[in-house]
């Protein structure tokens, strides 16, 4: 049953960080180089993340329901691992549901994020989500190889 529940921590933290990786480092470039429209690109972008964020809470859970059976969610160092993926969590939760949202209204309310000038109020509280939002998916990524690190060093440290 351990190697089932270890099996199942790596799985599900695994495929967080890869689908993570994956739209960060292929589907968001590649949407703004092939779609020519950024509007356009935007919206793919936007509705990929929040399908990712949904998978990633829900991968955190399974991942945070594994841990807490194995007995490894609190003890010594284990702390961090379980630690780094519940602030994944919470840094997911607060972008899908506030920073995502919010851009989805300035987004609707201008109509076209591309054809509104720089200077237009919701323009820049747009890019500052944008901003906002790409350190947050930054911050999840880097606490995930930490959290992903650590389980392989517990793994090896314990039979």
């Amino acid at each position: 049953m351990q190697t089932f529940l270890r099996m199942v921590e790596f799985l599900t933290l695994g495929l967080w960080l890869g689908a993570d990786a994956f739209l960060s480092f292929v589907v968001a470039p590649g949407a703004f180089a092939t779609l020519g429209n950024r509007d356009a690109a935007g919206m793919m972008v936007g509705f990929a993340l929040g399908r990712l964020h949904i998978i990633g809470m829900a991968l955190s859970v399974v991942f945070l329901l594994a841990r807490l059976v194995r007995g490894q969610a609190f003890g010594g160092a284990a702390w961090f691992v379980t630690g780094f993926v519940a602030l994944m969590v919470v840094l997911t939760a607060v972008s899908q549901f506030t920073v995502s949202r919010r851009m989805a209204t300035l987004r609707a309310e201008m109509g076209s994020v591309q054809a509104t000038p720089e200077n237009d109020p919701r323009r820049v509280e747009f890019n500052g989500l944008h901003q906002r939002s790409v350190m947050f998916e930054g911050a999840v990524l880097l606490l995930g190889l930490s959290a992903m690190c650590l389980l392989v060093r517990e793994t090896a440290v314990r039979p």
